[in-house]
């Protein structure tokens, strides 16, 4: 891609993370490497079994990358449906998605002897950033000392995210505090 494409692109996703209204889009696999830095692992900030997020820097704004890992173990279907609910599930308490990317490519490897042209999914979700961690790291460090309102306002607003979710037709299959942002307003001390 050359350099004017990749900077309209940024400018693309810099503007989906200033304007909340956006609608997600198809981001090409380049401006996610980098922004990335080729998805590398000074820019991991999580893992899980299907996928490794990473932390993606564009212009001043931050957003986070979730790369899928081994593709071939989930039917592309699933893929589609991932992405869609994403795009359906605006609300104040889930997490914003920017965009997506379903990028695959022939490669030639190396199968019994022979050099076979294999295909290499590159499936990506690009979310807005949030960078308090998850409640996880919260409820179990003593030094947070969670008061009772803002465990009220934790409660409150997953409540409210999982009934805009269930009359969306979306179900969370993956609900633990690990899966819980914490989202402040303020993310200039991220």
């Amino acid at each position: 891609m050359d350099s004017e494409a990749c900077t309209s692109h940024v400018d693309l996703l810099e503007r989906l993370l200033l304007d909340e209204s956006a609608e997600p889009t198809n981001l090409p696999l380049s401006l996610l490497q980098g922004i990335t830095n080729c998805f590398s692992s000074d820019h991991e900030i999580g893992r899980g079994g299907f996928a490794v997020v990473y932390k993606g820097v564009v212009g001043k704004g931050i957003v986070a990358v979730k790369k899928l890992t081994n593709t071939f173990a989930v039917p592309e279907i699933k893929f589609h449906e991932e992405a869609r609910n994403l795009i359906k599930a605006k609300h104040k308490n889930i997490v914003r998605f920017l965009g997506y990317c379903a990028d695959t490519q022939g490669k030639m490897e190396e199968y019994e002897g022979n050099l076979v042209m294999a295909d290499q999914r590159n499936w990506l979700l690009c979310f807005e950033y949030v960078c308090n961690g998850s409640l996880d790291k919260h409820i179990t460090d003593a030094t947070c000392g969670l008061n009772w309102r803002n465990r009220y306002q934790i409660i409150r607003g997953l409540s409210e995210g999982l009934v805009f979710l269930r009359e969306k037709g979306i179900l969370h299959l993956d609900l633990k505090p690990a899966n819980i942002l914490r989202w402040s307003h303020d993310t200039q001390n991220c």
